[in-house]
């Protein structure tokens, strides 16, 4: 029960910061953006808490590679596949189909720094639970 109870409080805080986010930046979001955003800090969490061995960058970079992977996948089915129009990266450099483009996996990777202190500190907190 404890890990299904983290892993929704892990989950419903990705939704919540992804879209705080993205709102902030862009003015809006996507309900699909929202639930990717809880998806991928749940796939962080499991990174913090079972690979403890790996420096801070190294997880910085499978993190980035992590987050551009869902974003490719999320954006053919919602951009390309059902016509959405979520996001379009086509004016990006290094873009991949308008999809995912380098520079946002540089910032994928900067902004694994403060998501993984967030959830080591979920997981401090809910091991003193």
């Amino acid at each position: 029960m404890q890990k299904i109870s983290s892993s929704v409080l892990v989950f419903l805080t990705g939704c919540f910061v992804y879209s705080l986010i993205e709102i902030t930046a862009r003015g809006f979001t996507h309900w699909t953006m929202t639930l990717t955003g809880g998806v991928i800090l749940v796939v962080l969490y499991k990174m913090q808490t079972n690979i403890k061995d790996i420096s801070l960058w190294k997880k910085c970079i499978i993190g980035s590679l992590v987050i551009t992977s869902f974003e490719f996948t999320v954006g053919v089915i919602v951009n390309i596949i059902m016509h959405w129009h979520v996001w379009d990266y086509s004016d990006m450099p290094m873009n991949l189909l308008g999809q995912i483009c380098l520079p946002f996996t540089g910032l994928w990777f900067l902004i694994c720094i403060p998501a993984f202190y967030v959830c080591k500190i979920i997981n401090k907190r809910l091991e003193n639970i």
